[in-house]
């Protein structure tokens, strides 16, 4: 006996950032909300809608949100160069692009997210558009910020989620 399969049915991508965020539900759009709140935070970007998803870029393509069913990822261009700041990046892709998988329980510091995100831009402001091979060595890891502020779907629901301004609950630390 054979399974019928059915073609996978793709919705139409959204035109805009705030369309992106309006079509997601449930920890996946408190994850995203939070996430491109701090991004944008952190430093002056381009947002737009590419390949689906929510494209940053700063000379070049600098980093991606992308919800997906199970998990939210926050990919990096340059990723493999930020692991010392935030090791749970996980590399594969072109370039140097390496990605942070996010589930509902998945614990992520604000200042974390800032801090990756403005030494994603610096990279891309010295290195240029396209990113070379990976380093041949690593940083050293820096303190631990074990204090910051953490983003959880659990905390945010705590805390309301998102203001009345449709802007997720700010925290930093």
């Amino acid at each position: 006996m054979t399974e019928e399969r059915r073609p996978l049915q793709k919705s139409a991508p959204a035109l805009d950032p705030d369309a992106y965020l309006a079509s997601l539900a449930g920890w996946q759009r408190l994850y995203v909300q939070a996430v491109r709140t701090e991004t944008l935070a952190a430093a002056p970007l381009a947002e737009t809608v590419t390949w689906g998803h929510l494209v940053y870029h700063s000379n070049g393509p600098v980093l991606l949100i992308r919800a997906e069913p199970q998990r939210v990822l926050f990919g990096f261009w340059r990723g493999q160069r930020l692991r010392a700041i935030e090791p749970r990046l996980r590399p594969g892709g072109k370039y140097e692009m390496a990605t942070l998988e996010l589930h509902a329980d998945t614990p992520l510091e604000r200042a974390v997210v800032g801090r990756r995100v403005r030494e994603a831009v610096a990279l891309n402001g010295v290195m240029g558009h396209h990113p070379p091979s990976p380093p041949t060595s690593r940083p050293t890891s820096p303190q631990s910020a074990a204090a910051a502020p953490r983003i959880s779907a659990s905390s945010l629901r705590q805390r309301g989620g998102a203001q009345a301004s449709g802007a997720p609950a700010a925290g930093r630390g």
